[in-house]
């Protein structure tokens, strides 16, 4: 894999239009954005208590212009593609946490199931605790699940499609629902001190991380509910994390201006990629550093991450180097996510807005190949108990590129 060295380009930015019903207590902030897993629809939660559904992709015109568009309060407003139409989702509240997911069809045997088809969910956490489960085609509300205490940060589907959601607030409590028994909760996660910000389920559903206001991140069992282990390496606040594809790494991005590359299984630091400022602007008084990790997130091939920093810019990495490959210049960026076939970067700023840029295409070597389709389903332990030659251990492990 050679990486393309071309700097990211700003296809399209949305912006908020004016609320009907203006409250100054709402928030404006995009604090999610989020692609559904078949990359037919992006949602925003654009500030106001309300969450925004685009079909994608956007049309030709919306690639070459700024669009700006005015709420009207209603389910379904604006453009129509076929059968999809640009929803408007009222919450209620501020909108922190995002997460789609899709609804497996009703077994015949099964008539008390909230939903008769195969349908798109989308979950939306809320300011007051509350997590509301939309239906995104209908735009109904198919769920209204509480026990959070507060703020609802971010929310975390299990990729098998067996419906599972976990949950991150402020309450420094993780918890964990069944949608497919009607929103019931099955567990709460307690070991955190700090709100939570984040939460990554691992794409084998194994293991579950979080990240709280805290030096370490927390490493779970999605099996039993149990503790695994402490990431300790960071210097500061950990606030943000994401599985790779294969699950055979974990990356956490932290206010120490830092990202850590982990194996998630043995606990062991692969790499630290150090967020270097382009000017010296670093306030040393301050835990909160102008380069500042707000969010991590891998490429749908494992090859890239992308990170958002305060010191505004949108960072590429190879992972196999240990500087950026290429950088693009935005304002107060929140959150960032990588379209699920690739090629572009959605990000969210403090202003309500949100960006796609291009990212880099890549045609993945046959080793990398080989090394995804394995790392599936072995562990790093089953690996290196392989009979094969040391340094094929350390390709498979990501101890070598």
């Amino acid at each position: 894999m050679k990486p393309s060295g071309e700097e990211p380009v700003l296809l399209a930015e949305l912006k908020p239009g004016r609320p009907q019903r203006y409250d100054w207590k709402s928030s404006c902030e995009t604090w999610s954005v989020a692609f559904s897993p078949d990359g037919a629809w992006f949602a925003w939660s654009q500030g106001h208590c309300v969450v925004k559904l685009i079909p994608w992709p956007l049309e030709e015109a919306e690639l070459c212009k700024t669009s700006e568009r005015k709420s009207r309060g209603g389910k379904a407003e604006g453009r129509s593609r076929g059968a999809a139409k640009e929803k408007t989702l009222e919450c209620g509240q501020i909108v922190w946490g995002l997460a789609f997911s899709t609804w497996p069809a009703a077994e015949e045997t099964d008539p008390a199931c909230a939903v008769a088809l195969p349908c798109l969910i989308l979950a939306t956490g809320l300011n007051d605790g509350q997590i509301k489960v939309w239906e995104v085609q209908t735009g109904h509300l198919l769920f209204s699940l509480l026990g959070h205490q507060d703020v609802v940060r971010d929310l975390s589907f299990a990729p098998n499609g067996s419906l599972i959601l976990v949950s991150a607030s402020r309450d420094k409590t993780l918890r964990v629902w069944d949608l497919s028994r009607d929103g019931r909760q099955v567990q709460v996660l307690s070991g955190h001190v700090q709100w939570v910000y984040c939460c990554s389920i691992s794409p084998d559903c194994s293991m579950l991380c979080s990240a709280a206001g805290e030096k370490s991140a927390l490493l779970w069992s999605m099996r039993s509910y149990t503790l695994i282990r402490r990431l300790e390496g960071h210097q500061s606040s950990v606030v943000s994390c994401d599985f790779s594809p294969d699950a055979a790494l974990l990356v956490t991005a932290s206010y120490d201006a830092c990202v850590i590359m982990w194996d998630p299984y043995t606990g062991e630091q692969l790499r630290t990629l150090r967020h270097v400022p382009l000017h010296s602007a670093v306030d040393y008084s301050s835990e909160v550093h102008t380069s500042s990790l707000r969010s991590v997130c891998f490429s749908p091939e494992g090859l890239y991450l992308a990170t958002v920093a305060d010191d505004r810019l949108l960072r590429i990495w190879a992972l196999e180097l240990r500087s950026p490959v290429a950088f693009a210049p935005m304002t107060n960026g929140l959150c960032c996510m990588y379209f699920p076939h690739g090629g572009f970067i959605a990000t969210g700023t403090r202003d309500g807005h949100v960006q796609f840029w291009t990212a880099p295409r890549v045609l993945s070597s046959l080793k990398h190949l080989c090394r995804k389709a394995l790392r599936t389903f072995l562990t790093t332990y089953q690996v290196l108990a392989l009979p094969i030659p040391r340094k094929l251990k350390e390709f498979l492990t990501y101890r070598t590129f």
